[in-house]
């Protein structure tokens, strides 16, 4: 049984968060596959305070949405805090990123580039956390911003004495992008230098790869992210696995086509087709890779504009 605060998960498998993939529509489909624990996309608290139109539908959630988590981004402690205060009472958690890689977040003084600052990163989550209390704050980071900088132990030391209520760690460092193989065994020397639940994150892209990071690290849960892209079932599959030890079997041609169709359907819903169509072209590739004939009509697949053209192009498959 693992705790946020309050929040008590159903099990230990939550989704991290991607920019332009964890928006309401794919979240609902990962929650009717059993999560624990979704998130939005990462989203700006300077974003929020400014009031950018962009940020309505990152902070969109679906009808009894929960437990949900919001992913911010910052550098200043006070816009972190009082943003987060903000919209908190439409989330169950807010979780802190100071794990992305991107150069315009990094260059920005954000993300990953806080692990360079651990005072800063200090204040921000302190803050943080004595604002919201008792709503649980959470942090996600990685390995380090380079080789030369590897301190994701003394940064999860810091993170709990700030208060927060769980860490998430990313076995890559900044400069590693998502290049090379992930450091399990930091994973594991975080679990054991801190007392609050760890969730591993990284090379994560079957059933199997969960046990293994369980077993070798000892941390508390996994945080399932490209691994699930165009593959919600991996969360029905690795939480089964890990509860069971029952392997499922990987979804038919069929089941991927219907999913890619449902995907679609909620992606309409909540952003409407305009925005939402061009945005699950990307989705129906992942959906489709290796299915017969796939390849030959990616090309039809980068123009398909309305639902209709997309369900008419997954029934010729």
């Amino acid at each position: 049984m693992i705790k946020l605060g309050n929040i008590i998960l159903k099990n230990n498998v939550i989704m991290a968060p991607m920019a332009g993939i964890t928006d309401t529509a794919y979240r609902v489909l990962l929650e009717e596959m059993g999560v624990a624990l979704v998130s939005t996309e990462m989203v700006s608290a300077k974003g929020i305070f400014y009031n950018n139109k962009n940020n309505h539908l990152i902070l969109q959630t679906a009808e009894d949405e929960h437990p949900i988590a919001v992913q911010l981004f910052g550098s200043d402690p006070m816009i972190m805090a009082r943003m987060a205060e903000k919209i908190a009472s439409d989330f169950d958690v807010i979780d802190v990123n100071m794990g992305c890689p991107v150069p315009k977040i990094v260059n920005n003084g954000e993300g990953s580039a806080l692990m360079k600052k651990p005072e800063l990163a200090f204040q921000i989550l302190d803050m943080m956390v004595r604002v919201l209390s008792p709503m649980p704050v959470t942090v996600k980071f990685r390995k380090g911003f380079d080789d030369q900088h590897v301190n994701a132990v003394e940064f999860a030391k810091m993170a709990e004495q700030a208060g927060v209520a769980a860490i998430t760690l990313h076995g890559r460092t900044r400069a590693q992008m998502y290049s090379g193989q992930a450091d399990w065994d930091m994973i594991r020397q975080v679990k054991e230098a801190v007392s609050i639940p760890v969730f591993g994150n990284g090379d994560i892209f079957t059933p199997e790869d969960a046990k293994r990071m369980i077993d070798k690290t000892g941390c508390d849960g996994v945080a399932i992210a490209r691994g699930a892209k165009g593959n919600p079932w991996l969360i029905r599959r690795t939480v089964h696995y890990l509860e069971t030890g029952e392997l499922l079997p990987e979804p038919t041609p069929d089941e991927r086509k219907a999913m890619a169709v449902r995907h679609a359907e909620l992606a309409v819903k909540y952003k409407g087709e305009k925005l939402a169509i061009p945005e699950m072209r990307k989705h129906l590739a992942w959906y489709t890779t290796g299915l017969p004939g796939a390849a030959k009509l990616r090309a039809e697949m980068n123009i398909i504009s309305t639902l209709d053209e997309l369900k008419a192009f997954v029934e010729r498959m």
